[in-house]
């Protein structure tokens, strides 16, 4: 998928956000990782790990493996973390060679928009988790879904970027995020915008996959992630999902 936000302007994504702002949503989940795998020199697999700026601090308690199907994000998050191992790959079919201690989604789960995409990562999850390994996700659920605007921002130099993002529900399932970039260098003003199709599911449809892949899941509710991007007072509720493959 040749997002353009994701390859041709991945370069703005560390002006907007610098990888030491991730740092208080990173060592949120190191301390729930922690809880779970007590072991010195753990191995995670962050997939969906677009530019790097989790990985910037998950690499000081972990060694961490990323993948992305976005060559843009990648080279990124190469350049920003060049002790951790980058692939490039779809989280629905990647495959690799090794297990992990855990293997985390926290950023990219709705972009499955439907479920049998949703199944397919769940089963990769588990492929690729040792015996007592642990998984995470971070999603959103329908039933706490609402239409939102967010406004981010950020310069570096002669270059300020503005970014407005409307997040739409256009079927029961499934809603927009409509992307518009005003980029500003040197004082020239270039518009660019995207559309992007991601998915949103009831807590039972997550149950169900869950129950029908054998995992038993906690659930830890994470509202406030997005607070200070979020116009109009709107509400961006989030569900972290975790477990041990047993």
């Amino acid at each position: 998928m040749n997002w353009r936000v994701y390859n041709d302007l991945a370069w703005t994504e560390h002006i907007i956000s610098s990888p030491e702002e991730y740092k208080d949503e990173a060592l949120y989940y190191i301390d729930i990782i922690k809880k779970y795998i007590n072991k010195s020199s753990a191995n995670i697999l962050h997939l969906g790990c677009g530019a790097g700026g989790l990985d910037y601090h998950f690499k000081n308690h972990f060694q961490v493996t990323g993948v992305d199907i976005s060559e843009g994000m990648l080279k990124i998050a190469r350049e920003t973390n060049p002790e951790v191992k980058y692939i490039s790959g779809d989280m629905r079919t990647v495959q690799l060679k090794n297990k992990f201690d855990a293997v985390i989604i926290p950023d990219s789960i709705m972009y499955m928009s439907t479920l049998k995409d949703l199944q397919k990562v769940i089963n990769i999850v588990i492929s690729h988790l040792n015996h007592n390994g642990f998984f995470l996700i971070v999603t959103h659920l329908k039933e706490d879904f609402q239409n939102n605007n967010f406004v981010y921002s950020g310069e570096n130099g002669d270059t300020h970027i503005t970014v407005f993002e409307n997040n739409y529900l256009v079927s029961d399932t499934v809603y927009e995020a409509a992307m518009v970039f005003l980029i500003r260098q040197n004082g020239k003003l270039n518009i660019y915008h995207e559309v992007h199709i991601l998915g949103v599911f009831y807590a039972k449809d997550w149950q169900k996959i869950f129950k029908d892949s054998n995992l038993k899941v906690d659930i830890i509710s994470m509202d406030h992630l997005y607070d200070k991007y979020i116009q109009e007072n709107g509400q961006y509720r989030l569900k972290i999902f975790s477990g041990i493959l047993n």
